[in-house]
């Protein structure tokens, strides 16, 4: 497993260990200074915003469950802790100062927000690059990575494309690549890039997202089976509302999220007009695919990532999580509002495949997207940031093994 480790973990610069090295010098003698505190985070953030207001209460479970399973179960190293507990602490902040949005204008919650559109699929399907696609049109907006990391204060037609946040998040964004330079070739990212709504949902603090950086089982059990899904879309829209209250109204939002998956009767309870494109691959390249982004990137976080334990951990998820989706889809009846791609489909020829959608929800295809659209498609061709290399058998499974998990997904897919 070592040369397999070599190829799916993130190579740590000289400056990353040493920091990590500090923090095992610190618990050798009996300290922890950069153990999470869920109340000292929530404290901090209280006084940073000059908050006065209730936290939600469903905030402050996730919040409270989040830093006890980090803590107990991640194994989470110093690099790792210091990272996320920053992130922790601004969520907070941010989100605090929506809600005072709100109660200094209670009538954003009055903005509607029509047809909205969510590209839903499990990950590695090609959600991201048709994500990006579809975000040319000049009709639509998504929201994006800096708006997600922070979206306070609202930009503004004027400052949408060059303020201080975006400023903010680039320069930490350019830190990152700088301290560790094989993060960009495991996970490219850009701060002006449509952002997943598993950015949106963090700071509702239900979110999959830490769980794509350590491991967290008891989180990812409450946020399965247990965290109320209502509560957190319904604050997905209001975040699209204090989004628009800055001048930027598109005719219609551009969403992505895999973990959609499982809450698709929530996604119509909150939109009753979303529009929804599920994409499809075969399981078994999805699962080794994800499996090796997620072990990579925890390989940064922690100092004993193990990706068999991984590769079983995503198998299940995710096959749990189509399994409800199947369920929901079949027993909500929304199938004019659906619309399935398949995943060679699309790559063999994807302004085909862009064509046929709009087809479906007889939206207009103007000049100057279709325009747009093709320059994308020109300037970032497949590969373009590196190709990841990944086997089933790297994260202990195999394909019978992904055959029992999926087989409700499987024949599915055999008849679409």
């Amino acid at each position: 497993m070592g040369n397999q480790q070599q190829e799916i973990f993130i190579q740590r610069t000289s400056m990353l260990n040493s920091i990590n090295l500090v923090g095992k010098l610190f618990k050798k003698i009996g300290l922890d200074p950069f153990k999470l505190d869920a109340d000292a985070i929530i404290a901090k953030a209280i006084k940073k915003a000059k908050y006065s207001g209730k936290i939600p209460e469903n905030v402050l479970e996730g919040i409270h469950l989040l830093v006890n399973s980090v803590n107990a179960e991640s194994d989470i190293n110093s690099f790792g802790a210091l990272a996320i507990k920053s992130l922790l602490n601004r969520t907070l902040y941010q989100r605090l100062k929506i809600e005072e949005a709100y109660h200094k204008n209670p009538k954003l919650s009055q903005t509607p927000i029509k047809e909205p559109v969510f590209i839903i699929g499990m990950p590695r399907t090609g959600t991201t690059i048709l994500h990006a696609l579809l975000n040319e049109d000049e009709n639509t907006r998504s929201p994006l990575a800096w708006e997600c990391l922070l979206p306070y204060p609202v930009s503004n037609p004027q400052n949408h494309t060059n303020n201080p946040q975006k400023q903010t998040v680039e320069k930490e964004f350019g830190q990152l690549f700088k301290l560790v330079p094989d993060f960009q070739k495991k996970h490219h990212m850009e701060v002006d890039s449509p952002q997943e709504c598993i950015g949106v949902n963090f700071l509702d603090f239900n979110s999959f997202q830490t769980s794509a950086q350590v491991y967290i089982p008891s989180y990812m059990d409450w946020f399965l089976n247990k965290a109320d899904k209502l509560i957190t879309m319904r604050w997905h829209k209001r975040f699209l509302q204090y989004l628009e209250s800055g001048g930027l109204n598109p005719k219609r939002w551009l969403l992505k999220s895999p973990v959609h998956l499982i809450r698709l009767e929530e996604i119509f309870a909150v939109y009753p007009d979303a529009k929804i494109i599920m994409t499809h691959r075969h399981p078994g390249k999805v699962v080794a695919s994800a499996a090796s982004l997620i072990s990579s990137v925890r390989s940064l976080y922690s100092d004993k990532e193990e990706p068999v334990r991984t590769g079983a951990e995503q198998a299940a998820f995710w096959s749990e999580a189509f399994n409800r989706f199947l369920e929901q889809r079949k027993k909500l009846g929304k199938e004019e509002q659906i619309i399935d791609l398949k995943f060679d489909d699309f790559i063999g020829n994807q302004m085909s495949v862009v064509e046929e959608i709009y087809k479906k929800f007889e939206w207009n295809l103007s000049d100057l997207s279709r325009e747009n659209m093709h320059t994308f498609l020109t300037e970032n061709p497949p590969g373009k940031h590196g190709v990841h290399h990944y086997t089933l058998a790297q994260f202990g499974l195999d394909d019978d093994q992904i055959n029992q998990y999926f087989k409700n997904y499987i024949q599915f897919l055999n008849k679409i």
